[in-house]
């Protein structure tokens, strides 16, 4: 996860951009990574955060994630309105555009979901249900969105964090398609 950071640290199209953008787009390489560590912390994968560990891990980590995603939008507003308009309204003609704001809203969705699951009495097999989609929605969206965006992220490394946020989100699907209990549950 650190690599692309690195990598983007270093990019000459940093000289051309203010503090407050390239705050913004840090927000968004940190977010990738952090829809990395979601499958692998839910799915047990972790050493040290299976179980009850591994779920409150996924918890706190998705709530770092909407964060990481409001100053991500918020500082691109900032530096661009009409561009954030176009984006929030899905007519801005930058193909990564809508990828990125749709996986933003089901971000939005589930950590508001989280937040009231225990108040809309959703048992797991229900929560599941929901999150599971709108999960891969994230994964996919997240990953079309930081593909398309040919900016500060070095090519290579970006194509290999966004196949490992593929991979594990897809591990953790195979896991549950065979019905098999994932690493942090009991059987």
């Amino acid at each position: 996860m650190g690599v692309p950071i690195v990598a983007a640290a270093t990019s000459e199209q940093l000289a051309w951009r203010g503090p407050v953008y390239i705050l913004a787009g840090f927000a968004g390489i940190v977010a990738l990574g952090l829809v990395l560590v979601q499958p692998l912390l839910i799915g047990g994968y972790l050493p040290g955060f299976s179980g009850y560990r591994g779920r409150r891990a996924h918890h706190w980590i998705g709530g770092a994630l909407a964060l990481a995603i409001v100053i991500h939008v918020a500082g691109l507003w900032i530096t661009s309105p009409p561009d954030m308009i176009d984006a929030l309204t899905y007519t801005s003609p930058t193909p990564f555009s809508p990828f990125g704001v749709t996986a933003m809203w089901a971000i939005f969705i589930v950590a508001l979901l989280a937040l009231l699951r225990r108040r809309l009495g959703l048992r797991l097999r229900t929560w599941r249900v929901v999150h599971i989609p709108l999960a891969i929605i994230v994964v996919v969206g997240s990953v079309l969105h930081c593909l398309l965006i040919e900016g500060t992220m070095e090519t290579i490394s970006k194509a290999v964090l966004c196949a490992l946020v593929l991979a594990a989100a897809a591990k953790v699907l195979v896991d549950l398609w065979r019905k098999r209990p994932l690493r942090g549950e009991s059987a």
